[in-house]
């Protein structure tokens, strides 16, 4: 599956916020809080379509999880179908893919890490390897990292940064044996990315 290699500095300055979670990024948005260009500082002047507030948020989301157009359709479709919220629904399951699970475990530092570990085959779902990141993880699942696998740096690098008092609370880790659980599917008032779902139903309903 393809995904983004542009430079990730000008697309969090677009946002004004680090959509990739790496911390040098956040560095990079203190020191430049403006819009990327020449006339970056001077944009928030101008008055934005709604079409084009709307198709901004889609990116946001899109580029935040590493999905690309087709498959983002086909989530939203699956998210419309299923009972619920249709905006809901699809931050559930955005946030249910393997790869941002072993990113919110803390196993990689960002989803693009956590998304190579998957693929290279470090990664174990029920004691079975699962390469494919967008594997949908369901509740009760157990998540961990191969025994072969367990020495690599930057899994130890990100886990130092991460503590219980950050974990969200539809997972739980066993920092010691490198595994978490998937206790349940996540509620959206408990997931904590700022994106205005409304806005993605509102342009897919057009």
């Amino acid at each position: 599956m393809a995904r983004f290699t542009g430079p990730k500095g000008k697309i969090v300055r677009r946002f004004g916020m680090n959509i990739f979670g790496n911390a040098k990024l956040d560095n990079l948005l203190k020191k430049k809080a403006h819009g990327p260009g020449q006339h970056g500082q001077s944009r928030g002047r101008k008055k934005t379509s709604e079409y084009a507030i709307q198709l901004m948020e889609k990116q946001k989301v899109k580029l935040m999880y590493g999905v690309l157009e087709k498959q983002f359709r086909r989530y939203y479709k699956n998210a419309s179908q299923a009972k619920g919220i249709t905006g809901h629904n699809l931050m559930t399951m955005l946030e249910g893919r393997l790869d941002n699970t072993v990113y919110r475990l803390g196993f990689g530092n960002t989803r693009d890490f956590a998304r190579q570990l998957c693929r290279h085959r470090h990664i174990l779902v029920n004691d079975r390897i699962v390469d494919i990141p967008s594997f949908q993880c369901k509740p009760g699942d157990t998540i961990s990292v191969k025994e072969k696998s367990r020495k690599i740096p930057g899994i130890h690098d990100s886990l130092k940064n991460t503590s219980d008092q950050h974990m969200v609370p539809w997972l739980e880790l066993d920092k010691a044996n490198l595994a978490g659980t998937f206790k349940d599917r996540p509620n959206r008032v408990d997931i904590p990315v700022e994106v205005n779902e409304t806005l993605i139903v509102e342009l897919y309903s057009k």
